[in-house]
């Protein structure tokens, strides 16, 4: 794979692409929430360290069916022929029965995500549909397969998330709503050797070889399992599964679909459906299945110290070609592409100890054994003797003493190198300060089906008051929102904290040029309370919060920040235009896109009409210094930094603006955003 091949694939996986719409839940009304279990049943007793290995162990007799009364001294671990002793034994059996008798909470926020995560009569799934490596027409096969899982197989309990290739981690939840996860399986269109761009991203390499093409999209389906993996890892210990619905990879494309051109598919391949195009020699091969494997390696290495088994679903059901029949492919090469994806779902499974459902037209019954193994294990954990740090594989043998008793284990696991032994015996990173943590807690979008974001500044006004100003934009309408039309217009009213009215009116929605979206008002130093409507076209009330605040005293302090201003720019003439328009409302927006420029506009004051020296920093979420940024001084005094976001990663990051007067008092504003989209 060339260079800048693995670089786009690896910039795909970190969640830089527009992602295909997973799971999301929908508003349909839930059940009241009910407060946490506090019932007998304790989570498994889980102990850490680089040296300790954990093993689920799944026995079962010669039926099939789960063993359930083992003891720690019927297994024995062996790590590279040395017997290992066994430090923790715990038996995790899941009954859906005993669980439907009970209301399970919503899932409605992360923290209920975790909570319920963490309690060991819960299943973790994670669904990725693979629309990269399914065909159009064996994404329908499947669906029906799914559905029936959900609604049929899984438990009241069970948490899932849907995801595909390109969701960003971030946006992976869980969820126990069945009808949106229902809903999300069937709009599932697989799009495997279709390489039409359906984003901005994808346009970047859709005009690459297929070939190229195929090998980026392999990289992002096995990213997307690492990161999969890592997701439920974060929520907890135990055993967790990921079904991972795909047709398996191939390293090499026959020539006949190997065009130079991806989205101009037959452009300039002179063997297009050629059944006696030349086939690929098997030095190719080798060399593309060893890559291949080694890519792979990352995947079990990742689930491995997850605690995460990998079943593949194969939607081909039971195959016998990789190619239809109009692509022209000979039997010989056919043959040998469809048993190498085959091989790849194999390996998947085998190396994280899951099972691969594959050749089979009947997927209900190899995903009911899904359940099973996730119903009934053991977890064994031990400190490895060895205290391997060579970052080499390390092979496990679990054994049981008692006759006519089955076991299914991971066979090892891929040890810590001694850089990895040294990040995790670091002594934790000091957590950020604590204005850094309030400034990054404003990143904190507006609850689900809210018509509006909006933004409050304050600055100098005459007489010892302060200048507010209220700005609002009109955010979209959510998918399962309740709303089903946007905001027009917001009635905005405003009181000080001793009840007198400072400020009442309608503000027309952005757009408008004669008022625009914003409103100014004055407000003597204290308590504010805000009053907010937001209304429909037709004048509806849509929704409505009330807010307090305090109103800044700028005449208290010897140096001061009015409420810095944000700006959205696309390109350098956008950012002059702003320049020459001082009056210009802010975005209450707060994420942007790498192809856009963050503008900031701030005023800081001092007594006697001096102004003071401003300088301003780029910080980390940690609120560690990255850069110094350039402040440019308007003719009105104000501060102005142009901030282009091209060569920024994904995450959240902070500007920090201090302003010295001449006494050598100084004053610091944090203004948090994020860079995502």
């Amino acid at each position: 794979m060339t260079y800048s091949a693995r670089a786009l694939a690896v910039l795909l996986s970190l969640g830089l692409l527009g992602a295909t719409p997973g799971a999301q839940q929908g508003a349909a009304p839930q059940p009241p929430e009910q407060p946490p279990r506090t019932d007998q049943e304790q989570p498994p007793v889980i102990r850490t360290g680089i040296n300790y290995v954990r093993v689920d162990v799944i026995a079962t007799d010669n039926k099939g069916n789960p063993v359930l009364d083992l003891v720690p001294e019927d297994f024995t671990i062996h790590e590279g022929g040395k017997l290992q002793k066994i430090d923790s034994f715990t038996l995790v059996t899941i009954d859906p029965i005993a669980q439907a008798e009970e209301r399970q909470p919503a899932i409605r926020t992360l923290v209920d995500e975790e909570r319920e995560a963490a309690r060991p009569d819960v299943r973790l799934f994670v669904i990725l549909l693979d629309d990269y490596h399914v065909r159009r027409g064996n994404d329908m096969a499947v669906r029906e397969p799914l559905i029936r899982f959900v609604e049929n197989q899984l438990g009241p309990a069970d948490l899932v998330a849907l995801m595909y290739p390109l969701t960003p981690v971030s946006d992976i939840r869980f969820t126990r709503n069945r009808d949106s996860l229902i809903g999300a399986i069937k709009q599932f269109e697989g799009r495997k050797f279709n390489y039409d761009p359906r984003n901005v991203f994808e346009q970047q390499y859709a005009f690459y070889p297929a070939a190229t093409v195929e090998r980026i999209r392999n990289q992002v389906s096995m990213s997307a399992l690492e990161a999969a993996c890592m997701q439920m890892g974060a929520l907890r210990e135990g055993r967790k599964s990921l079904i991972y619905v795909s047709e398996g990879f191939t390293g090499v494309l026959p020539a006949q679909l190997n065009d130079p051109v991806a989205a101009l598919p037959g452009m300039n391949n002179p063997y297009r459906r050629n059944p006696m195009a030349p086939q690929a020699s098997d030095r190719m091969r080798f060399d593309a299945q060893s890559d291949m494997n080694f890519d792979m390696r990352r995947v079990f290495d990742t689930c491995n110290r997850q605690n995460t088994s990998i079943y593949p679903v194969d939607p081909r059901g039971l195959s016998v070609f990789e190619y239809g029949i109009n692509e022209g492919v000979g039997l010989e090469t056919d043959s040998t592409d469809l048993r190498s994806s085959l091989d790849s779902l194999h390996i998947l499974a085998n190396n994280t100890d899951g099972r691969a459902i594959v050749n089979r037209n009947d997927l209900d019954v190899g995903m009911r054994q899904i359940l099973r193994d996730s119903s009934s294990y053991y977890l064994l954990g031990y400190n490895s003797s060895e205290a391997p740090t060579d970052g080499k594989f390390h092979e496990i043998k679990v054994n049981v003493k008692r006759r006519g008793v089955s076991l299914r284990a991971r066979k090892g696991y891929w040890a810590y190198t001694e850089e990895d032994a040294a990040r995790a015996l670091a002594p934790p990173r000091p957590e950020a300060p604590s204005a850094v943590r309030d400034a990054l807690a404003g990143l904190i979008g507006p609850p689900g089906g809210r018509p509006t974001r909006h933004w409050v500044g304050a600055e100098p006004g005459e007489h010892g008051t302060s200048r507010m100003t209220f700005v609002w934009e009109a955010t979209a309408p959510q998918a399962g929102a309740r709303r089903a039309e946007p905001a027009a217009r917001v009635m905005l009213t405003a009181v000080s904290g001793d009840g007198d009215p400072l400020f009442r009116g309608r503000i027309p929605a952005a757009g408008n040029p004669s008022k625009g979206n914003a409103a100014s008002f004055d407000a003597p130093p204290g308590a504010l309370q805000l009053r907010i409507v937001f209304e429909g076209e037709d004048g509806q009330v849509l929704d409505s919060s009330v807010e307090e605040m305090t109103v800044p005293d700028f005449t208290l302090v010897d140096v001061s920040f009015a409420t810095p201003r944000v700006y959205r720019a696309r390109t350098a003439r956008d950012v002059q235009l702003l320049k020459s328009q001082p009056d210009a409302a802010p975005t209450t927006d707060r994420e942007f896109s790498r192809a856009e420029r963050l503008v900031v506009r701030a005023a800081a004051y001092a007594p006697g009409g001096v102004t003071p020296d401003m300088t301003a920093r780029l910080l980390n979420r940690a609120g560690e210094r990255m850069s110094d940024l350039p402040v440019q001084v308007a003719p009105n005094g104000y501060g102005e930094i142009d901030l282009p976001l091209s060569a920024l990663a994904a995450g959240e990051y902070l500007v920090e603006l201090t302003a010295t007067g001449p006494s050598g008092s100084t004053a610091q504003e944090l203004i948090a955003f994020k860079v995502g989209r």
